[in-house]
């Protein structure tokens, strides 16, 4: 879009009872000093904005006579249209008119903020305003038209392991995501890492204690040996306690019979010299003939069951005294004493080789320790290779990025990014230099020229034109004229005030 100024007429605006400004493409203010040309420039931005060149509230009042009012009105261009903006100060309230008609400040504000952003068109108009916003604003505008690298760009620079990897991560998380899971990682393993390193060091020391001073075949083979000794003579010994156990067993259990005989023969005793009572031991009646009878059959049925008991143990007892004549006991004192002596050889023995059992446990318990120390570290270094590719791939965008900008301007240095000395990282910064030298430090000529390749720049990737106001051209000998409208203001000694429109 490109907007040009027509006219602009000026009501009691500072020193200007009533004045008029053509403009053409270029547009010379000539006068003495004092005699109101930067009041030209300034009026344009107070209709705008109410602020003067350098946004800073204006008051527009004249000071050096009286007026009721205040108003200035600019004709302009907008591509193949035409607008009139109007702003009136009156008792000391402020009056908008677009074409001609009164409207409310935020009619003439919507109007205003169509045509354009105001910091960008104070920075197309006034070559020095620019450099009066704050750095973050500056970087802001700049980068605002200029596209950031893409991601394919940036890696086509990093090296290829890099760029593999991040490629494919980078399709499932975003850079800052990406960079925040591997920070969190990296924290989290470098303590594992340390706690792994510790175990492994703890269990190998363990290892180097517990090492079995015998070798294991060894030990083996006269276990084995002292084992065949010992199980020859408990097989011997074990037969030998069965027989003597089972002699055992005869004694007591003919020492049980022989009490039952006895018990059965006083129990016979008892019962065949018990009297055959004749009265009933319930009604104490006096028995009859039959019962009498069956009272006596009664205690000879009785005395049978005895007798046949009795003979019952007798006849076990008899087969059991056959079989104890059949065994003979055996003494194994001896052999027990040589079981004893093998087994107190073979306790040292079998102690030597569990601690060969208990070495190979802890071996394995080291090479665990082992593989888990090395795939923490695996990952540990994993997370340190992505965050290293992060940081590489935000230089290597910060420098294209910066190619980019700077590839847009001829005289002037662009640094958009310094170095944070404790991190190596890039953070974000906005520095113009010309000829190696500071904005700050240039002289006023140097910095005019500096904001006029700014505001051509900004011109030209927001695809706004519209006219700039060069103040105090006198003190510039040669710049490059910006494209739109050029309204120069320089200094004639004792010349009244003259606008030139060519």
């Amino acid at each position: 879009m490109e907007i040009k100024f027509n006219q602009l007429n000026l009501q009691n605006f500072k020193s200007h009872e009533d004045l008029e400004v053509k403009f053409g493409d270029l547009t010379k203010i000539l006068a003495d000093n004092a005699k109101g040309k930067s009041s030209i420039g300034e009026a344009i931005t107070f209709l705008l904005y109410g602020n003067d060149l350098m946004g800073s509230k204006l008051d527009p009042s004249p000071v050096t006579y009286e007026a009721d009012n205040t108003l200035v009105t600019l004709h302009l261009s907008v591509d193949d249209g035409e607008l009139l903006l109007g702003r009136e100060i009156a008792k000391g309230r402020n009056k908008f008119y677009v074409n001609e008609v009164p409207s409310k400040a935020t009619e003439f504000n919507e109007v205003v903020e169509k045509l354009f952003d105001k910091d960008l068109f104070l920075s197309l108009f006034n070559p020095n305003y620019f450099f009066t916003l704050h750095w973050e604003k500056q970087r802001q505008m700049i980068l605002k038209y200029t596209t950031a690298p893409a991601n394919k760009e940036v890696f086509k620079e990093l090296p290829k392991p890099q760029s593999d990897k991040l490629s494919v991560l980078v399709k499932k998380h975003s850079l800052i995501e990406l960079d925040k899971i591997h920070r969190s990682n990296k924290t989290k393993l470098d303590k594992q890492y340390i706690a792994a390193q510790s175990r492994t060091k703890t269990l190998k020391e363990q290892l180097d204690q517990q090492a079995p001073t015998v070798p294991l075949d060894s030990l083996n083979a006269e276990l084995s040996q002292l084992v065949k000794e010992r199980n020859s003579i408990e097989a011997v010994t074990d037969k030998a306690q069965m027989v003597n156990g089972r002699i055992n067993i005869l004694n007591n259990q003919i020492n049980v019979l022989t009490q039952e005989r006895d018990d059965i023969k006083d129990q016979f005793n008892q019962l065949k010299s018990e009297q055959i009572q004749d009265t009933c031991r319930v009604c104490h009646q006096t028995l009859q003939d039959e019962a009498i009878d069956a009272v006596k059959a009664e205690k000879e049925q009785r005395i049978q069951q005895v007798k046949l008991k009795f003979q019952k143990s007798v006849d076990e007892r008899k087969t059991l005294e056959e079989e104890l004549k059949t065994l003979e006991y055996v003494d194994v004192s001896e052999q027990l004493e040589k079981v004893r002596l093998l087994q107190e050889k073979i306790n040292p023995i079998e102690y030597e080789i569990s601690k060969h059992k208990q070495f190979e446990a802890l071996k394995e318990q080291v090479d665990t320790a082992q593989t888990n120390e090395k795939e923490t570290l695996e990952s540990l270094n994993e997370s340190i290779f992505i965050l290293d590719a992060i940081k590489e791939f935000k230089a290597k965008e910060a420098e294209l990025q910066v190619k980019k900008v700077q590839d847009l301007f001829k005289n002037l240095s662009i640094k958009l990014f310094e170095e944070v000395k404790t991190t190596g990282e890039n953070k974000p910064t906005f520095i113009i230099q010309m000829d190696g030298k500071d904005y700050m430090k240039l002289s006023f000529s140097e910095q005019t020229r500096a904001g006029l390749e700014i505001r051509d720049v900004l011109s030209e990737q927001s695809d706004l034109i519209v006219p700039c106001f060069v103040d105090n051209a006198e003190t510039i000998t040669k710049f490059k004229e910006p494209n739109g409208q050029l309204i120069i203001s320089r200094v004639v000694a004792d010349k009244e005030l003259e606008v030139v429109a060519e």
